[in-house]
């Protein structure tokens, strides 16, 4: 079996169509980065083999949030020289076409037909798992299971033995061959190959499961008839007891007691309410009283402070006047002081200002010179460059015109040249005296001359010959030498030149001009950046700031040398100085004045309190105030005591009302009321649906119906019975059978040993691989190592099992069964040196089967020989 094309669709993360074509007989390396597709497209070659194709289990095959998609597969494969196309869909748009050449098969025929084919079989219901692969699932090696090797040889092991028979068919054949097929061939008249029921088997088991479907539907009918009729009259009784009874009349009744109770008990809260409100006014007028009362306690207290403070503001302004004097002479004095340092000052700065404009002189003196010194070298310089201006004028010239001269005289030169190879030539050598005329030019002793156009030669004596040149080359060249030599002549006219080298000249001196007058004008912009006459105005600007300087300095007063004269920065400071010991003894001047009245303020202002609160504490109205608030306090007190016995016989009164429960009770009765109202007439729309549909049942006639279900049921089973006893008796003795044939298929082990140890010997020399009876590989022997592949290391299981399966598969393709080899990223736990051994036995195995490798480390594969396949570049 050679795969040759996979195409998906609408499948996982291919929502659009993808095709993977033109697979190769041999070994195919399938490379991508995780999550670009290599195991969904795995996934997509076992779910086209062993995926019903009406199956609800393969949900996963779904794109993503696209509950609306049919995912679908295509495969194109080569069996025994026939081309196969499989086209399967799921979930949405259900479908299985098999063709094979003319032949074309659908559905569940077309599923069978693979599973015959590949040896595995489908699951009754649900998701295909491990034990229905077969051969598939052997050769077939998910990630991460390529060590699992004994499970996959069981399942597939009556497949393999299958194989091996017909492997062996000349050894084997004996009588009893006859007798097998025999029954084999009346055992699938009734069991497929997989022990399904086939032909009028499957249409008796199909028919007898749908008569007993119906049977027991009807079965669950006619109990549910019986039933309605049983809670008919259930729901009868209830409900004509009910209308007698009315249960919601007596709720109603409670619940206008509770509403009743809660409102006397609210009235009782109200007038509680107000009594509050009532003792939250007296106690405040309480605290109003009570504060005035302070208020007039507090009064002779206030006496006291005042004449205190008053006694202490005398004191304190007495003291305060016996500083006045000595502020005043510290004050003088500071004065003093500052006056004689602004003096100081004064003569510094003078001395200062003649310093400074001194120095100006001097600086300006300088910058005069080196403005003059500029200003002679500028000249010099613009001297220069007017020169080199001149001289550029004298041998202006256009440099392009004069490379096109060039140009022009050399295409000349070269067209001369070529002319002399195309053009006539003319060489005479003639005797002393002798003479002959060229063209009416006069030719003696000896030369040469080339000849582009006819000519005639005059020979004294003899006559005349006519030369003319031949060829369309020899014309062309002339008519281009005229064009070029014409060309020539007018640039040497137009430039007013006799010659290129003249031209040439010309353009070099221009150049060499130019040259000498950019340097000079850098050199002028050295010292003179802005020009001449800016230069020119800057030294005059400074001859007049020069003289402005000597009459200023001559201005300023010399200093007396008998003076001594701080220098500035002292006098500044000096002034600082007692400018800050005024500033401190004026506002040490102002303080104390604002002391003394501030002082005399305090003493007159606690004076004014003291008196006014004498005369307030001796007046006759204070004492009536002391009477009469003292009555009204105790009025509010006795009124205070009244109110809170009243509130606290009342609020006992509503605690044991309970308004809390009452207002439960009221709620209570109201859901009750509608709950029994609402049961009533649920029951009577039960009652009225119940009648409707007992009169629906009862024209159908379901108990005639379930009779007559049941005794079709028995005669199906009847006639099932007699087939299902047949298949099991033939299916019986064909075990029987061929459990005698067990000892070919132990005779069988040496061919798969042969294979087996061809592998082991390219990855462990020296090595054998024993199977047992099973066709499983079981003990493995190395040297002095001995044990079960199950003990070694996990990457020597995963080689161990690889190995095996290669060997299977070439078993298969002796028996000349369908052999495909998929594998997806195995060999990831093999070292570099297993590794190596691992790609000689996949090269060396896809000369017999196909292969297909799906991995994603590429890089560990590139040796493989064979042109890998990129998913992402297929995608893209």
């Amino acid at each position: 079996m050679k795969l040759q094309s996979l195409k998906v669709e609408q499948l996982r993360q291919f929502r659009q169509p993808f095709a993977l074509e033109h697979l190769q007989p041999g070994l195919n390396l399938i490379h991508g980065p995780n999550e670009s597709g290599k195991s969904t497209l795995v996934r997509a070659i076992r779910a086209a083999f062993f995926e019903r194709y009406r199956s609800q289990a393969v949900d996963d095959l779904r794109p993503w949030g696209d509950s609306a998609a049919a995912p679908t597969v295509e495969l194109a494969f080569e069996h025994q020289g026939a081309q196969w196309r499989l086209v399967k869909s799921f979930l949405k748009r259900t479908r299985c076409d098999l063709s094979v050449g003319n032949e074309t098969w659908s559905e569940d025929e077309a599923e069978e037909k693979l599973a015959e084919l590949l040896g595995y079989q489908y699951p009754k219901r649900g998701a295909s798992k491990a034990e229905h692969w077969g051969i598939p699932g052997l050769l077939w090696v998910e990630q991460g299971t390529g060590q699992d090797i004994e499970q996959a040889v069981e399942h597939a092991g009556d497949h393999l033995k299958s194989a091996l028979n017909a492997l062996v068919g000349e050894v084997a054949s004996t009588g009893g061959d006859a007798v097998i097929d025999d029954v084999r061939s009346k055992r699938e008249v009734l069991l497929t190959a997989t022990g399904q029921p086939k032909g009028d088997y499957k249409k008796l088991d199909k028919e007898r499961e749908d008569l007993q479907q119906q049977v027991d539907d009807l079965q669950l009918r006619v109990e549910q008839y019986q039933g309605q009729v049983d809670r008919l009259g259930q729901l009868s009784q209830a409900f004509d007891r009910t209308e007698q009874e009315k249960p919601w009349d007596d709720a109603r009744r409670q619940l206008d007691q509770a509403r009743e109770q809660l409102q006397q008990v609210e009235q009782l809260e109200q007038q509680q309410e107000q009594e509050k409100n009532t003792l939250a006014q007296l106690v405040q007028n309480r605290e109003l009283l009570e504060q005035n009362l302070g208020h007039l306690s507090r009064l002779d207290e206030q006496r006291r402070a005042r004449k205190a403070e008053l006694e202490s503001a005398e004191r304190k302004l007495q003291q305060t006047g016996q500083q006045t004097a000595a502020l005043a002479g510290a004050l003088n004095d500071a004065r003093a002081a500052y006056e004689n340092a602004r003096s100081q000052l004064q003569l510094a700065r003078q001395q200062e200002i003649r310093q400074r404009l001194e120095q100006d002189l001097r600086q300006s003196e300088q910058r005069q010179q080196a403005l003059s010194q500029n200003l002679a070298r500028a000249r010099e310089y613009q001297q220069q460059v007017d020169e080199a201006r001149e001289q550029a004028k004298a041998n202006r010239i256009d440099t392009a015109a004069v490379a096109r001269l060039k140009t022009t005289a050399r295409e000349l030169n070269d067209e001369t040249i070529r002319s002399g190879t195309v053009a006539t030539r003319l060489s005479w050598q003639l005797q002393p005296g002798a003479s002959i005329t060229l063209d009416d030019r006069q030719l003696e002793g000896q030369g040469e001359q080339q000849l582009l156009e006819a000519s005639q030669l005059v020979i004294p004596g003899v006559g005349t010959l006519g030369i003319a040149p031949g060829g369309e080359e020899l014309a062309s060249t002339r008519r281009k030498l005229e064009t070029l030599e014409q060309s020539l002549d007018e640039q040497l006219q137009a430039m007013a030149v006799a010659s290129v080298e003249q031209a040439e000249s010309r353009a070099s001196a221009w150049e060499v001009a130019e040259q000498k007058r950019k340097h000079a004008v850098e050199l002028l912009r050295s010292v003179a950046p802005a020009g001449l006459e800016p230069l020119e105005t800057e030294l005059a600007e400074l001859q007049a700031e020069l003289k402005a300087v000597r009459e200023k300095l001559e201005a300023t007063p010399v200093s007396d040398q008998e003076v001594q004269v701080l220098d500035l920065a002292s006098a500044e400071s000096a002034l600082a100085s007692a400018e800050k010991r005024l500033n401190d003894a004026e506002a040490s001047d102002r303080s104390h004045q604002a002391q003394l009245l501030t002082g005399k303020q305090a003493r007159d202002n606690a004076k004014a309190e003291w008196l006014r609160l004498e005369d307030e504490a001796n007046s006759p109205e204070r004492q009536q105030q002391l009477t009469r608030l003292t009555a009204e306090l105790a009025r509010i007190e006795q009124q205070q005591v009244s109110l809170r016995e009243s509130m606290a016989k009342r609020e006992q009164q509503i605690r044991e009302a309970r308004p809390d429960i009452l207002r439960q009770d009221i709620d209570r009765f109201q859901r009750t009321i509608q709950t029994l109202q609402q049961t009533q007439e649920d029951r009577q729309r039960e009652l009225r649906d119940i009648r409707v549909r007992l009169e629906a049942w009862g024209a159908e006639g379901l108990e005639e119906q379930l009779s007559e279900k049941q005794a079709e049921l028995e005669q199906c089973q009847r006639r099932y019975q007699e087939l299902d006893r047949r298949a099991r008796a033939l299916d019986l003795l064909l075990t029987l059978l061929t459990d005698k044939r067990q000892a070919l298929t132990r005779r069988l082990q040496a061919p798969l040993q042969k294979h087996l140890n061809h592998y082991l010997s390219l990855l462990f020399p020296n090595a054998t691989l024993e199977v047992d009876e099973h066709l499983r590989p079981g003990t493995f022997n190395r040297g002095n190592e001995l044990g079960q592949i199950a003990e070694l290391s996990f990457g020597a299981r995963e080689q161990m099992g690889l190995i095996s399966r290669l060997a299977y598969a070439d078993l298969l393709k002796e028996a000349q069964r369908p052999t495909l080899i998929l594998l997806d990223d195995t060999l990831v736990h093999s070292d570099q040196n297993r590794l190596e051994d691992m790609k000689r036995i996949l090269f060396d195995a896809a000369s017999r089967h196909q292969i297909l490798l799906f991995t994603c480390h590429p890089e560990k594969w590139q040796d493989l020989g064979v042109p890998p396949i990129d998913l992402q570049k297929l995608k893209s």
